[in-house]
């Protein structure tokens, strides 16, 4: 991602700045000694003053970016004791970024606010995208302007891609299968599949995940893998696999669960779970932080993705209790929507709101675990004993 017009862009081998006492090669030192500030830190306490250190950037200024030597100054200001610390300054120029250097900068002197990265000009195809993304997921500046310095798409988008492409290939297994394309849960032989949730197969565990490589139709497919692909994949690129996955996974199993206490005769297909998961999760971060997204159009496109899962949410509704062509078993459950909805707004946005801040280190992050860890041991015990205290009539297996 290096070229003209970048603000910085490390190289790949190592970030180097030249002293009159030697050289710091920084960027592939995972623990670099303290004796490379001796220069400038006789006592070697890992520690020089602010005032050296500016002197040392003036020295070679010209050889610095100066979005890097902004970023660098700022740490200097947020010093209140008056000393950098050569850890801070590793974890800088290597692209390392830790909880509390983060927040050092940002109680800085906001220098790098001073100039706004859509104002960049020369980027070039790929870097206007990277850019594009940084603004339509992040709120802050500080945190666009690190993004778009530090990512590599390596790696790329995986999770988001591998989903998608894998529920396109079931689907046009099925569609080959059955002979039918456009409302495939009509057909008499759908819920044989081993992948659909069955109310009288709940014991099969997979089914309560795997349920979202069926869908019920290319127009529910069509309709998820549009939201999944350009909300999930933006914000897979900026905040990793790890956690877009443990979003989606979420919304997924939670959707099925809450099919299984809240509509218990219902079958449950289609990816709607995990996808309304993200991108509930996603319009909420941007309503939290609307005076920050400085994206394009943004309430056009809020207004858009609500349409959208309303139309998607819509259909789910009307197939429910729409007579079923397997009778006694009704249409899927469109349940599992609201499952995801509320997995995004509690879990997701927690994910979500604080760009690369560790998620142990938030609070609000254990109650929302333990809240889902709750109800996911309350529904696997409904599954075991409400069924048979209720004396509920479930269809037939298929």
């Amino acid at each position: 991602m290096m070229g003209e017009g970048r603000l910085w862009a490390p190289s790949p081998g190592r970030e180097s700045i030249c002293t009159n006492d030697g050289l710091f090669k920084l960027g592939q030192l995972s623990s670099p000694p303290a004796s490379f500030f001796s220069p400038f830190d006789p006592g070697n306490t890992g520690y020089i003053s602010t005032g050296k250190f500016r002197s040392l950037l003036e020295s070679h200024s010209s050889k610095l970016d100066p979005h890097k030597r902004e970023v660098l100054l700022a740490l200097a200001d947020s010093q209140a004791d008056g000393q950098i610390g050569y850890q801070d300054f590793v974890n800088l120029m290597s692209n390392k970024r830790s909880n509390s250097f983060r927040q050092a900068i940002l109680q800085g002197n906001r220098r790098l606010c001073s100039k706004a990265l859509l104002e960049e000009k020369g980027l070039n195809l790929s870097q206007r995208l990277i850019r594009h993304v940084a603004y339509e997921t992040l709120p802050r500046e500080i945190d666009r302007k690190w993004y778009y310095d530090s990512y590599t798409c390596c790696p790329p988008p995986w999770f988001m891609i591998t989903v998608t492409l894998l529920e396109v290939a079931f689907f046009l297994y099925n569609g080959v299968s059955l002979g039918q394309f456009v409302l495939q849960v009509t057909h008499p032989r759908y819920l044989k599949n081993s992948l659909v949730y069955h109310p009288q197969l709940r014991a099969q565990a997979w089914r309560y995940l795997t349920y979202i490589f069926m869908h019920a139709g290319i127009e529910h497919l069509g309709l998820n893998v549009v939201l999944q692909l350009l909300v999930g994949v933006p914000l897979e690129m900026v905040h990793g696999a790890t956690r877009i996955g443990l979003v989606y996974v979420a919304g997924v199993v939670a959707g099925s669960l809450a099919v299984s206490v809240a509509d218990m005769t219902a079958p449950v297909v289609g990816s709607s779970g995990g996808v309304y998961a993200l991108v509930s999760a996603h319009l909420a971060n941007i309503v939290m932080n609307w005076s920050g997204m400085k994206c394009q159009f943004k309430l056009l496109r809020m207004a858009v993705a609500l349409i959208c899962m309303s139309m998607e949410f819509g259909r789910a509704v009307w197939l429910r209790f729409h007579p079923s062509a397997y009778p006694p078993c009704p249409h899927p459950s469109f349940v599992a929507h609201l499952g995801g909805v509320a997995v995004g707004i509690t879990l997701g946005v927690v994910v979500l709101r604080n760009y690369e801040q560790r998620l142990q280190d938030q609070s609000l992050w254990w109650i929302f675990v333990a809240m889902y860890t709750v109800f996911v041991l309350f529904a696997v015990f409904w599954n075991i004993f409400a069924y048979t205290l209720l004396d509920l009539k479930l269809p037939p297996p298929p």
